[in-house]
């Protein structure tokens, strides 16, 4: 490649909390970044709104095209039409809780998506190089601290169909010689996370009971522990294994621990608010097979890719904490602009 050619980077996933950071991080380093985003009959790009560009402006870098990992010819035309140097596979069915109630969904989406890009990839030719998203959900049972030795052992539908994604892409890897890299990514999070995920489900009902439009918030379980991280940080760690030299596996989290009612102690003490008085249990919520503990080491990302998290959980709760305010407020206001001009 010539110092005058823009690389070209395809993320599946691209409107998730996730995808939309990587897409940042790829465009403010001059790539032409294309997201596959699924066809519905409303628009879902609110995360990336703020970077989206019209494909008919000028220089244009940011481009979405519909598509769907379900759909194995539709990625091969559009592979061929792009013609990436790298490819981030970003999407899946990726809530946990959600894959015990739709297994077959998520075994297809999560985990056969996987093949059906690299089965692409393997078919063109391609050369370009290939990251897949795997997950902590993968050790489910096994006693942390998790590293990329460590076997696994998943306990939901969902850490299985990441399992068969993470040796597929191995198999990939040394099968035909693909530059393929799995991120191994403990639990990440950000003001983007879905509502339905447990920090941001904690986070907006925090600011909403501060602001007194909400009166209780309905947990399961509290007591598991977790490797909170924060998702700008992580969606780095992504691009750097795929410049790596060769194409590797990597942990990535912050080596530390907290339980679910430590996250929620956090975000109700940075509004100044006994979270005790607000919790109350719902069984609803708790999985039919728990993961008890999650703590990942980062010791090989930090000696091969210069890696290191800066933000832990205790500032992550109050950046979260401080957007779901915002947000609030912003909503608010919106709402007092449409009573008035009515």
């Amino acid at each position: 490649m010539t110092a005058t050619q823009v690389k070209k980077a395809i993320v599946t996933g691209i409107t998730g909390q996730d995808g939309s950071y990587l897409a940042e991080l790829l465009l403010s380093k001059g790539y032409e970044v294309h997201g596959l985003i699924r066809r519905s009959s409303t628009f879902n790009t609110d995360r990336i709104d703020h970077i989206y560009q019209d494909p008919h402006t000028p220089n244009a870098r940011l481009f979405l095209h519909y598509s769907d990992l379900t759909d194995g010819s539709r990625l091969v035309t559009l592979l061929d039409e792009i013609q990436p140097d790298e490819v981030y596979n970003l999407g899946a069915q990726s809530h946990v809780r959600v894959s015990f109630d739709e297994p077959e969904y998520t075994g297809d989406v999560t985990g056969l998506g996987t093949v059906r890009l690299l089965e692409a990839i393997r078919a063109l030719g391609l050369d370009t190089r290939f990251y897949q998203a795997s997950s902590s959900e993968m050790f489910g049972a096994t006693p942390p601290p998790q590293n990329e030795e460590t076997p696994f052992y998943p306990r939901s539908p969902y850490g299985v169909a990441k399992v068969y994604s993470y040796w597929i892409t191995r198999n990939y890897r040394e099968a035909y010689g693909i530059f393929a890299t799995n991120g191994i990514l403990f639990n990440h999070e950000s003001p983007r996370r879905g509502d339905t995920f447990v920090t941001r489900k904690i986070t907006r009902a925090v600011a909403r009971i501060a602001a007194g439009v909400q009166s209780e918030l309905y947990m399961g379980n509290l007591d598991s522990v977790r490797d909170w991280g924060y998702a700008p940080e992580y969606v780095e760690a992504m691009w750097r294994m795929l410049q790596h030299d060769s194409p590797e596996d990597f942990v990535v989290a912050t080596n530390t621990a907290y339980t679910v009612k430590d996250f929620l102690q956090l975000s109700f003490e940075h509004v100044g608010l006994d979270w005790e008085k607000y919790v109350k249990f719902d069984e609803r919520y708790l999985r039919p097979t728990e993961v008890d503990s999650l703590i990942g080491d980062p010791s090989k990302a930090k000696d091969l890719l210069g890696w290191e998290p800066r933000v832990l959980t205790p500032r992550l709760a109050a950046i979260m904490v401080d957007a779901d305010i915002k947000a609030l407020e912003l909503e608010g206001s919106r709402y007092v602009d449409v009573v008035e001009s009515s």
